[in-house]
């Protein structure tokens, strides 16, 4: 696993989905990336926002991508994010974060006009359900609110190690849950391989 914050931040950038690797008719959301060297952070007023690296992370990126909307259909917002943790226990309290966050803040205010509510959270540790594939999951689904109406929203995190990888949807008209569905599970499915990949030998 990653011990400096080069290697660290160099695996995040490998990994974290870029938007034609969603698919070809994803673009750059604007801001297309989060700001370098800092990680997500969900505040007291139940407001994410960004904030400086703590002490226990080494790298941390968010790529943002979307489907324009096109044809009768809404647009689509996905995010795809890698944050290397300095130790396992480190990475073990960010999805315990994960699992806890929709008790403290049933709704969230994700920028100035979204908002995600009536969430739920459920955890899969290696070898329950059908993890066969990472240390740990959390998933979360709810609600996704802005002027247009209201949506499915759903976020992945999933551990290996140090490292935490999440993926996020929001829904958007015109798009059926089976189709938000796989474009979470891909996401998800080749940022593991690209970290395994990456990683090789390292431990």
């Amino acid at each position: 696993m990653p011990r400096t914050r080069s290697r660290a931040e160099a695996l995040a950038t490998a990994v974290a989905l870029k938007p034609n690797e969603w698919g070809s008719d994803f673009r750059a959301q604007q801001p297309a990336a989060s700001t370098p060297r800092t990680v997500a952070v969900l505040g007291g007023q139940c407001r994410w926002e960004r904030r400086s690296l703590p002490e226990s992370v080494l790298a941390s990126l968010s790529r943002y991508s979307e489907i324009p909307a096109a044809g009768g259909k809404g647009e689509l917002k996905v995010s795809a994010a890698v944050t290397v943790h300095k130790t396992v226990r480190d990475a073990d309290e960010q999805l315990a974060s994960t699992l806890e966050e929709p008790l403290r803040c049933r709704e969230q205010q994700v920028r100035t006009d979204e908002r995600i509510a009536k969430l739920i959270s459920a955890a899969t540790p290696y070898g329950q359900g059908n993890n066969t594939y990472s240390d740990d999951q959390v998933v979360e689904i709810g609600s996704y609110l802005t002027g247009n109406g209201e949506q499915t929203y759903s976020w992945y995190v999933t551990r290996i190690g140090t490292v935490t990888l999440a993926v996020s949807v929001k829904g958007a008209k015109g798009y059926s849950d089976a189709e938000l569905g796989t474009f979470a599970s891909r996401a998800n499915v080749t940022m593991l391989d690209r970290v395994e990949s990456e990683l090789g030998g390292e431990n």
